[in-house]
């Protein structure tokens, strides 16, 4: 049997990782995957305080190189990870589900509301903007979670980071996703009134994932 076949490794970092020394140990891990020689992963951790530019970046949404800032090739525009927020990385074999990347999409979406729904928060699609957002009761709208992925040879990684509690200042350096304007910004889990732990969502995340993409192991 593969070693990919049906398993979902399920692994979490307690230290902050370098950002250059996730894309090496997940593009390692996705050519393990391709080649059928590891199973399938995702990858909870988080980062020191930076910056990294998707595909889609404009030069131009980089307001301030207040922390490092790193090219990579997920989709996306520009988006800031940091203490406080929750990274999975997410390396699946679409090969053994739908090879349909929309639909992996989706499913990463209703992955983050199934968990934010675990604390009671509503988090919603918006078409033309990836990711999950509250609403608020004056109409704004702020981005509680971002999302940008990559596939290779239908090997998906990258994936979603959920702002629990980082330091909401530190978006001020980029045009979050290119997306601004009054009504837009971003929130968290703790700006909401809500004082989680990062232990509390991965608790939350690995009960919203296993209801969209199947069982895992691991803690």
């Amino acid at each position: 049997m593969p070693a990919n076949s049906g398993a979902i490794e399920w692994t979490i970092d307690d230290k902050p990782v370098l950002y250059p020394e996730a894309v090496s140990r997940m593009e390692a891990r996705v050519d393990d995957i391709r080649r059928e020689v590891a199973a399938q992963q995702v990858w909870l951790l988080e980062h020191p305080p930076l910056y990294t530019a998707g595909t889609s970046a404009k030069d131009s949404d980089l307001l301030e190189a207040r922390f490092p800032v790193f090219p990579t090739g997920r989709g996306g525009q520009y988006t800031y990870h940091g203490p406080g927020q929750r990274v999975a990385y997410v390396m699946l074999d679409l090969k053994e589900r739908k090879q349909d990347v929309r639909r992996f999409v989706y499913d990463l979406e209703e992955w983050l509301i199934r968990a934010l729904a675990e604390f009671n928060v509503k988090g919603e699609r918006r078409a033309g903007r990836v990711g999950i957002w509250v609403v608020h009761s004056d109409g704004s709208e702020d981005k509680i979670a971002a999302i940008g992925v990559r596939v290779r040879h239908w090997v998906t990684f990258h994936g979603v980071s959920l702002n629990v509690d980082p330091a909401l200042d530190h978006f001020g350096g980029i045009v979050p996703c290119g997306i601004s304007g009054e009504k837009f910004g971003v929130t968290s889990l703790c700006a909401l009134g809500l004082p989680v732990s990062i232990e509390d969502v991965d608790v939350a995340l690995k009960r919203g994932f296993e209801q969209v993409f199947g069982r895992v192991k691991g803690p």
